[in-house]
């Protein structure tokens, strides 16, 4: 049997007009972006499908919404591929609680309500610091890592090889990247972000996230879940609301997850939701995975066509 995992996107895949055409071809989408409105009190559809960009880029936009984009590709795939089954599920940063949606761990307006609620306290603390990010291409993690400390910054996200991503004060994240090309970066970006995500000025967001993941249930996932903090798979509810706080201000362990994934025997991955970043990383990791992405009409009927193929099975 082929083992299959969901990739769940993070921050930075939002894009506007993501879902707009499945909304207006498919019932089934329309239904989910309808549900979602009415959970959260407020028109999240109409920021996907028309903007303005700069009101669904602010982070407590930008998280439900790519969670929602990212929930509504799996319910599509499920409906066009009745065979569709899979062994684990994986996100990055909020993608993690879209994958433990996904798993059956959170309920659909839970985890829409969390998201929304965690991107208001990340810009909260946003608002509260001046944080900043960058990604260094082409540098090894040791040599980064010794960058981070040199210049007082964080390493935030470990994507593939040769791409991280550091985080930290915003006035030290250009002496990070000064150090990161004297140390034979290709190349080191300041990030068009809104703050210092995964790093220890996200802080403050830590016991607002808490008490909100007290208020809901939480269910043992009925596949593996890997964490970002730790790479492996998530334990029992309470160790999971754990690792969800400690998230905030933890480095993303991206290529370790898949890698862990990788050594299980998985060798389909399937990206669910806006962008192909997370298809991307994969491609650097193992260039011999199956790697499919739903993203809008065109990906879903490629990946659905593709899977259904082979039986999805």
């Amino acid at each position: 049997m082929i083992k299959t995992a969901l990739l769940f996107a993070g921050q930075g895949a939002q894009v506007v007009g993501m879902g707009r055409d499945w909304a207006r071809e498919l019932p089934t989408a329309r239904s989910w972006f309808d549900r979602a409105n009415a959970a959260l009190g407020y028109d999240l559809a109409a920021l996907c499908f028309d903007g303005p960009e700069a009101e669904l880029t602010r982070t407590e936009n930008a998280q439900p919404g790519i969670f929602l984009v990212s929930w509504v590709a799996l319910q599509l795939l499920r409906e066009r591929v009745p065979g569709l089954s899979f062994q684990a599920a994986a996100g990055l940063s909020l993608g993690e609680f879209t994958a433990l949606t996904a798993a059956g761990a959170l309920g659909f307006e839970d985890g829409l309500n969390l998201v929304r609620q965690r991107g208001r306290f990340m810009q909260e603390a946003c608002a509260a610091t001046r944080g900043g990010m960058a990604a260094i291409i082409g540098l090894d993690e040791t040599p980064t890592r010794e960058v981070c400390a040199q210049a007082g910054v964080t390493l935030a996200n470990l994507n593939c090889p040769g791409q991280l991503v550091i985080s930290g004060p915003a006035e030290h994240i250009a002496r990070a990247c000064e150090l990161a090309r004297a140390r034979g970066a290709r190349r080191a970006l300041p990030l068009p972000v809104a703050g210092a995500y995964h790093s220890p000025l996200m802080a403050s967001a830590q016991p607002k996230l808490q008490a909100e993941l007290e208020r809901v249930t939480l269910r043992p996932p009925a596949v593996p879940v890997i964490a970002n903090v730790t790479a492996r798979p998530h334990d029992g509810p309470e160790t999971l609301r754990a690792r969800l706080v400690e998230q905030v201000t933890s480095p993303v362990r991206w290529e370790e997850s898949m890698r862990y994934l990788i050594e299980q025997g998985f060798t389909r991955f399937l990206e669910l939701g806006p962008g192909t970043a997370l298809t991307g990383f994969m491609k650097r990791i193992a260039k011999t995975a199956q790697v499919y992405n739903v993203a809008d009409m065109a990906s879903l009927a490629a990946t659905a066509a593709a899977l259904g193929a082979d039986g999805a099975r």
